[in-house]
């Protein structure tokens, strides 16, 4: 494990997935991070990584050949490469092997960078292209946040706040693959009020969300946190059934549609980076 800590804020990081454990707020002795508890769902904050949700029969088709990915890919479940390199900043690093390559056919480099700035914890993914033809891969976050986090506060008590949106329009889930049918969510002041039965059909998936900050408030007290992100033009949130936290997920491409013809380059929000050229993404959190 990996811990990185600054006046503010101390974290703690796992060589596997590169995934966040821990958030903890030295001013206000709070954990802001899920626990990972097995229960309602074991990580905390997995990369998403090179898909980003399910394929429709879990497979695709790329130069003629057919492939198998699981839902999210296998990113998450790799150990990176660490290396430390301040109190306050680490770097993890994961690139194809002889078993990924038979899953996905592609040579890559993928960095998450975990750096300290005062109370907030910024994190960049870069993907680079060490290989020599196109390559297709999509990106996502995963964080979970635990809700509720502070003493005599419930789930409903909680809700988020978003900077741009008075009105969210959400993709319908068939079975994890984009459903035709969406439906709307009309936000009280730009405020969406927390409640178990708005995930009891899978993830929220949002393609037109205008909003790059969106805060985790609560109606009992001052404490919470504000979740900026920019460029990912997808978005997710979700929480396991009846489970204490909430997923803030921005997404470089999302799950397969039900009638998609399962070709790589043909899949929403897929990223075509050329040989040689890097991407970059980055989310940060701060809490209070």
């Amino acid at each position: 494990m990996t811990t990185l800590e600054n006046d503010y804020i101390k974290v703690s990081l796992a060589a596997k997935g590169a995934e966040l454990q821990r958030l903890f707020s030295k001013e206000t002795k709070l954990e802001y991070l899920w626990n990972g508890d097995d229960q309602y769902w074991g990580k905390h904050s997995p990369v998403l990584f090179p898909i980003v949700g399910a394929l429709k029969n879990d497979s695709y088709t790329y130069k003629d050949e057919t492939y198998h990915l699981p839902r999210h890919g296998f990113a998450r479940d790799q150990v990176f490469k660490s290396e430390k390199i301040s109190d306050t900043e680490a770097v993890f690093t994961l690139t194809e092997t002889e078993e990924s390559l038979k899953v996905y056919p592609f040579h890559f480099e993928l960095k998450l960078k975990y750096q300290l700035k005062d109370r907030k914890l910024i994190l960049t993914y870069e993907v680079i292209n060490t290989g020599k033809d196109e390559l297709l891969f999509s990106l996502g976050a995963h964080p979970a946040f635990a809700v509720p986090n502070t003493p005599k506060t419930d789930y409903t008590d909680y809700y988020l706040a978003f900077n741009a949106d008075d009105n969210l329009t959400y993709w319908k889930l068939d079975k994890g693959l984009i459903a035709k049918d969406t439906g709307s969510i009309k936000l009280d002041g730009h405020k969406l009020n927390l409640k178990h039965d708005l995930f009891y059909n899978d993830a929220l998936v949002f393609k037109t969300m205008q909003s790059n900050c969106i805060s985790l408030l609560n109606t009992k007290n001052d404490y919470g946190l504000h979740f900026h992100f920019d460029d990912f033009p997808f978005f997710g949130i979700w929480a396991a059934t009846d489970a204490p936290f909430i997923c803030l997920e921005p997404w470089c491409g999302v799950a397969d549609e039900v009638d998609h013809n399962q070709e790589l380059a043909h899949k929403e929000g897929i990223v075509q980076l050329p040989a040689g050229r890097n991407w970059e993404r980055f989310w940060e959190v701060e809490c209070f």
